[in-house]
């Protein structure tokens, strides 16, 4: 299906309102929290949910509300979407999560963009972004074939349990784990983490692409 120019600019728009979600809220409760991180936690994951659900609603119509390569990447290997929307969905993707990151430092007069120096490293933290970009993507694929109505609070509420039941918190989207690389804040992650990151999560996402073309044909 050829998305065309409204498609990626929401692209663009969502995964920057997400980014800016994201980061925004964990800058936002750890100031509040003040060093409690159990709160900051739930600020930042209550937030981010509430916003997917938003994001979701309004830009699915048009885009089909991706923000996410893992997400896109399984779709166009389904057939769902062109390889050349699929590129132009990276694009904006990536752009969109860079501009959302600079705009909530920015928000809280911070620079736009600097290193983070938090660390996110270990199996553990791999198998996290495994399992939460498995999950996250064979909900929307399954989830979307069955009840497409019910897509955007079936994301919010697995991306804000995975805050909390993954010891990475849940980045589970490519371009999301690079852009938040450049936020030295709360939701930062340190530059030499991503590629292994984004590793995990492309696995996580071929998993997810197996696991649901298996169940589907089940049911069939």
């Amino acid at each position: 299906m050829n998305r065309g120019r409204p498609a990626v600019v929401s692209e663009f728009l969502g995964t920057a309102l997400l980014l800016a979600a994201v980061v925004g809220s964990g800058i936002m409760g750890e100031r509040l929290a003040v060093g409690n991180a159990a709160v900051a936690l739930l600020a930042n994951s209550i937030a981010t949910g509430a916003m997917l659900v938003v994001l979701i609603e309004t830009f699915a119509p048009l885009s089909g509300a991706h923000f996410n390569p893992a997400v896109t990447l399984a779709m166009t290997v389904r057939g769902d979407l062109r390889g050349t929307d699929a590129i132009q969905y990276f694009v904006a993707q990536i752009a969109g999560a860079f501009a959302g990151v600079g705009i909530a430092n920015v928000m809280f007069e911070l620079p736009p963009y600097f290193l983070s120096r938090h660390a996110r490293a270990g199996g553990a933290q791999l198998l996290s972004e495994f399992v939460a970009t498995l999950g996250l993507v064979l909900i929307i694929l399954i989830c979307g074939a069955f009840r497409p109505k019910s897509v955007a609070y079936a994301v919010a509420g697995f991306i804000t349990a995975a805050y909390w039941f993954t010891s990475s918190t849940s980045f589970a989207n490519p371009a999301v784990t690079l852009a938040r690389a450049f936020s030295d804040t709360f939701a930062g992650i340190r530059l030499a983490d991503v590629p292994a990151f984004i590793v995990a999560q492309l696995c996580g996402a071929a998993a997810a692409l197996a696991l649901s073309g298996l169940l589907r044909k089940g049911s069939a």
